[in-house]
């Protein structure tokens, strides 16, 4: 599960940069919105997925709620989901 949680953790964290800085900037600076609708649904899955198998690793690994928070948390903010595989899952 962790193998598992670690993928989905890289394909969101590249999803949502990819997201924020290529696809929301040209639609904003070129009026192109087409590169949001192609990454939207892709990543809005993945997180969805990632914070699906957080709540499944939060029991199989008995993390504390400040763990478990950190890991939520780390969705939401760019690069996030880089420093929580780092920090938690790499050994």
């Amino acid at each position: 599960m962790k193998k598992t949680f670690r993928i989905v953790s890289v394909l969101e964290g590249v999803s949502y940069l990819l997201l924020l800085f290529i696809a929301t900037p040209i639609k904003y600076l070129a009026g192109i919105d087409s590169y949001v609708k192609i990454l939207g649904m892709p990543h809005g899955i993945l997180f969805i997925g990632y914070v699906i198998l957080a709540i499944v690793l939060k029991y199989q690994l008995e993390w504390k709620s400040k763990t478990f928070i950190a890991v939520l948390a780390a969705s939401i903010i760019p690069f996030g989901t880089f420093y929580i595989d780092k920090k938690y899952f790499r050994n």
